[in-house]
């Protein structure tokens, strides 16, 4: 168990169950991606270790760039997007890979796709550590889901509750 400032946490995925799925995903991309140069967005903050661990796995040749998009304010969302740190690469004609740490909502991605979209990639996937189906509300395709989690606030491995616990090598679940 963590406590990160008024809040308790007990662990939920280890830092083994995380690496071993991680490793699958990579070899699903590197099959999907085989001869082909896919560029990975990472979307900041979260999915900073994710993103690193998955790209250390490929046997691809593959770039790597990040955004960083933002919705949540403590454990709640905002219900707003903002971007603080833009995409400057050109994504015209590419395979394209987002990377997220969680997929809740959906309404990050839902808000950012369309901009990405109007640069017209080649093919544009999602790769996502976590996904909560009970809390969608804006429906997307995802490729490529590590672990699909219950409607629980989780940090960890790169999530975070108020900028703390995101250096944790595990997943914690909300006790």
């Amino acid at each position: 168990m963590v406590t990160i400032y008024d809040k308790k946490f007990d662990t939920y995925l280890s830092e083994e169950t995380i690496l071993k799925r991680v490793k699958e995903l990579s070899v699903a991309i590197n099959k999907d991606y085989e001869g082909k140069r896919p560029l990975f967005i990472a979307i900041l903050n979260g999915s900073f270790m994710f993103a690193a661990d998955l790209f250390k796995q490929l046997s691809i040749e593959a770039e790597l760039c990040f955004i960083k998009l933002a919705s949540y304010d403590g454990m709640k969302s905002t219900g707003k997007v903002v971007t603080s740190i833009g995409l400057e690469e050109d994504i015209f004609g590419k395979d394209i890979i987002i990377v997220e740490d969680i997929v809740d909502t959906g309404r990050t991605l839902h808000n950012f796709l369309p901009k990405l979209q109007h640069q017209q990639p080649k093919s544009l996937k999602i790769a996502t550590l976590l996904h909560k189906p009970e809390a969608t509300e804006f429906p997307l395709e995802l490729d490529y889901v590590g672990f699909e989690i219950p409607k629980k606030f989780v940090v960890g491995y790169g999530l975070d509750y108020d900028g703390l616990g995101r250096n944790l090598k595990e997943i914690y679940q909300l006790v």
